[in-house]
């Protein structure tokens, strides 16, 4: 496995493939993450998956701040799965000029729980939008489980990159 935490190194080497599948993650992986993970390289030629706790997506500082980080066991799990590359950028490799304030969801963000987290899928929806810049990657998969997210990101996905796919993957839980 191949870890990165420039984009420029990551660019020279994912731009020639053809069939990348992209996780995106913060990290402290379970069972989903790894279905996901799995799902990638059943349906692509290479994988990548991104660790990368996204300030902007949390409305509560501490919430960020006591997001659990298992770097060691994250990596571990990733070479196990026999994982092709991981990016690990830091926060200013990914938000150079900080977060984009005027990114552009569907009115659904609004609704359900998108009333209660006023940024919440704007701050998703960025952080997708810049690893889709800099991966490019053909298809991008996420877990059901937050069924607005997805929808939002589809949505996001679906106007802005045409050549991305968005797969949506059944929720797997811990017991």
């Amino acid at each position: 496995m191949k870890i990165f935490s420039h984009k420029k190194e990551l660019e020279k080497l994912v731009h020639s493939e053809k069939n990348l599948g992209f996780v995106p993650t913060m990290g402290s992986f379970h069972k989903g993450h790894i279905s996901l993970i799995k799902k990638s390289i059943h349906m692509c030629r290479k994988t990548l998956v991104s660790i990368f706790v996204n300030k902007p997506q949390f409305n509560n500082k501490s919430d960020f701040n006591k997001y659990p980080r298992n770097l060691k066991k994250d990596i571990s799990l990733l070479k196990r799965n026999k994982v092709d590359f991981l990016y690990m950028p830091t926060h200013k490799e990914i938000y150079p000029k900080g977060p984009n304030k005027k990114i552009k969801i569907s009115s659904f963000g609004k609704k359900l729980c998108g009333k209660h987290r006023p940024g919440h899928f704007e701050g998703v929806v960025d952080v997708i939008d810049r690893f889709l810049k800099i991966i490019k990657p053909k298809k991008i998969f996420l877990g059901e489980k937050d069924m607005q997210q997805l929808k939002i990101v589809e949505h996001f996905v679906k106007k802005n990159y045409k050549y991305v796919e968005v797969i949506g993957c059944k929720t797997i839980r811990e017991k």
